[in-house]
């Protein structure tokens, strides 16, 4: 049974592509602030800020997931197009950048090939 944990654009985070472990949402709110003689600076909200998601996990294409996975999002990622998130209840998160894949390979057979891949991935959302 094909589980889905979310998806950015056509890429499904599934048992068949690549699952994540953790994801981290990090939202930021712009405030410019003018120095005052004698008192607490004054400050103006301007609007909303940098927000950023980053993926984490691991991928064993022995028994869950495919090698070919991280290819397919770093051929994404080389498009520079900003691809819609959904997490797994269906909300859209916003369209976001693939800003950085990060891929540690362990468990090496004699022949090089990764038993085990980690990865992070960054994206950052846009307008």
């Amino acid at each position: 049974m094909q589980m889905q944990l979310a998806a950015l654009g056509m890429f499904a985070f599934t048992t068949d592509s690549t699952l994540f472990d953790k994801l981290t949402r990090s939202r930021e709110w712009r405030h410019e602030r003018t120095e005052r003689f004698g008192a607490i600076a004054a400050s103006q909200f301007v609007g909303p800020g940098a927000e950023k998601i980053t993926l984490t996990g691991r991928l064993v294409p022995e028994v869950l997931g495919r090698y070919g996975a991280l290819d397919t999002l770093v051929e994404m990622a080389a498009t520079g197009d900003a691809y819609p998130f959904i997490d797994g209840r269906g909300r859209v998160l916003g369209h976001f950048t693939i800003d950085r894949v990060d891929e540690g390979h362990d468990n090496l057979t004699e022949n090089g090939i990764a038993r085990v891949k980690d990865f992070t991935i960054e994206l950052t959302r846009v307008a």
